[in-house]
């Protein structure tokens, strides 16, 4: 085994005796104080059917790790929940939670000097959050995904968190009775598990495994199913196992492993949040990594897998045909994934699945035919123009066109949008902007879920364009554009857009403008004010302070 300097600078020597005097008062033995001190960031709580399946997950894994000769300390990690907050004030949290997270568990594991780390989380900052402090403490790591929820169904619909919210808009357009939002709401979340679609969690579990910190087959699988635990005392052997042998995030996060996970991302038809989470764990790992690189990758990359939000499946059907384990093998074969690429378990990524030899099923139509995909190019395009010169991320996926020109409706926050949204005053062909919802505007860069989720209840999911400096749930689908930066609150040009400006997205032309002259920009520029800070205190305040733009992934440690 590999000399574990970190815990024997607690463990060892006469100077340290009041240290393993403390560590026997939490089941430390004689034998013990020359084992790895493994730290098990456990991201377990009620809060949320994301999380509340985690503990018996952790407690499979720290059996594992004692098991294979290791000494498992648990600490908790905080989270914060989408879906619940989405639309209120609480909502702004959540992208802060990432930091929040990521700081959590790098001040555990450094202040405990710990050899190893096992994450385990499930809800949507969870996963960024811990890959971000695994690449800054660089200790031998894995990270253990929770699992996804069980579909719900309503009068044989499968039924997602997504469901729920599109019945808002549903109802309020006349198109759905109140009986069946009713059902819906009752019957959308039916077990433990994170957001069932290729949302964002799921997105970024699936993206750990094309990453090499999570295990292959191991990332839809669903939180309540027996496999789930036995994976999660399987990661800790394999993690045991990289400790000995001394592999560290940083010899797996690299340019080649970055591009690995783009081409999963946009072959599943996953999360614009995928856009941020990777930049910012780029950052974290100091891997040159840009955002252009993302549509770099996408126009080489075509989307295989028939998933929701706008697609038919979900990632428990997903699990059933094979998983990501059978998406990399193409992407292998077609020469779209470095089977090169260093593992957790010291084995590369093509070794791994050369062992494991998945195959796509014939008797399926979720994961497509190389030759018969969804879309012959990814779907998370990244436009730029005088809106975006930094760039935005567009979520192009289920549209039959993605490009519109159409009149700007413009508001200031995302309650003012709802509010002109549930009263029918968007009309197709309008462009609507919700501005002030960035970085630092938000603050938190919130989600958009709620009135993406009304414009497709009311039918208006691909006639009307809606572009913000905040974020999207990867439950939203439609002709949504996020991400834009320069944000407004810096005075980025989407500050600037004015009620009835021409706006243009083109995702062919990968270009977002507002059709007015150099001139007239220039002039509004001039006139803008930037407004007062929404938060002078506490958490948020010090982030406004810290946070950096998106279109480097938002973190708040690059200055």
């Amino acid at each position: 085994m590999a000399d574990n300097w970190r815990s024997r600078l607690i463990t060892s020597g006469i100077a340290r005796m009041p240290n393993r005097a403390m560590l026997r008062a939490v089941g430390f033995g004689d034998g013990d104080f020359d084992k790895p001190i493994v730290g098990v960031a456990n991201g377990h709580s009620n809060m949320n059917p994301c999380n509340a399946g985690i503990q018996p997950l952790v407690d499979r894994a720290m059996a594992a790790l004692e098991a294979a000769g290791a000494k498992p300390q648990v600490f908790g990690v905080p989270t914060v929940t989408d879906g619940i907050g989405m639309g209120t004030e609480g909502m702004k949290y959540s992208l802060v939670s990432r930091e929040v997270i990521a700081d959590a568990i790098e001040t555990a594991v450094n202040g405990q000097m710990m050899d190893g780390a096992l994450v385990i989380g499930a809800c949507d900052k969870n996963m960024p959050g811990g890959m971000m402090a695994m690449a800054r403490i660089n200790i031998p790591s894995i990270y253990v995904y929770g699992g996804t929820i069980k579909p719900g169904n309503w009068k044989g619909q499968d039924l997602t968190i997504a469901s729920a919210f599109e019945a808002v808009g549903a109802v309020m357009a006349g198109k759905m009775s109140q009986e069946d939002a009713d059902g819906i709401e009752r019957n959308a979340c039916p077990s433990v598990g994170a957001c069932g679609g290729m949302f964002t969690a799921n997105t970024m579990s699936s993206s750990f495994e094309a990453l090499g910190l999570s295990l292959l087959g191991s990332s839809q699988m669903a939180s309540p199913d027996a496999e789930k635990a036995d994976s999660a005392a399987d990661s800790a052997r394999v993690l045991v196992n990289a400790i000995r042998k001394n592999i560290r995030p940083r010899d797996i996060i690299t340019r080649k492993s970055l591009e690995n996970v783009v081409s999963l991302v946009m072959a599943t038809g996953g999360s614009t949040n995928a856009v941020l989470h990777y930049l910012a764990i780029a950052s974290a790992a100091e891997v040159e990594w840009t955002i252009d690189d993302f549509e770099r990758i996408r126009k080489r990359t075509p989307v295989l897998c028939d998933l929701k939000p706008s697609g038919r499946y979900v990632a428990t059907d997903f699990h059933r045909v094979g998983g990501v384990p059978v998406v990399l093998k193409m992407l292998l074969d077609n020469g779209l994934l470095h089977g090169d690429c260093m593992t957790i378990t010291g084995r590369t990524i093509g070794e791994e699945l050369a062992a494991l030899n998945p195959v796509r099923r014939s008797d399926q139509d979720l994961i497509r035919e190389w030759g018969n995909p969804m879309y012959a190019q990814g779907h998370l395009a990244i436009l730029k123009g005088n809106l975006a010169p930094e760039g935005c991320v567009a979520k192009i996926t289920g549209l039959k066109n993605p490009v519109i020109t159409g009149p700007a409706r413009v508001f200031d926050s995302e309650p003012q949008t709802m509010e002109a949204i549930m009263a029918g005053k968007i009309k197709p062909g309008d462009v609507v902007v919700i501005r002030y919802e960035g970085p630092k505007g938000g603050p938190g860069m919130q989600e958009m879920l709620s009135p993406t989720s009304a414009l497709v209840g009311q039918g208006l999911g691909e006639s009307v364009g809606l572009l913000t400096d905040g974020r999207f749930s990867g439950a939203s689908w439609g002709m949504v554009v996020g991400h834009v930066a320069p944000e407004a609150a810096v005075g980025g040009p989407i500050a600037l857009v004015q009620e009835g400006d021409i706006i243009t997205i083109d995702a062919r032309q990968s270009l977002i403008q507002v059709n007015i002259s150099d001139e007239e920009m220039a002039r509004r520029r001039a006139a803008w004010k930037p407004p007062a800070p929404k938060y002078t205190r506490g958490l948020m305040a010090k982030y406004v302070k810290l946070v950096s733009t998106a279109s480097v992934g938002a973190v708040t440690d690059r200055w």
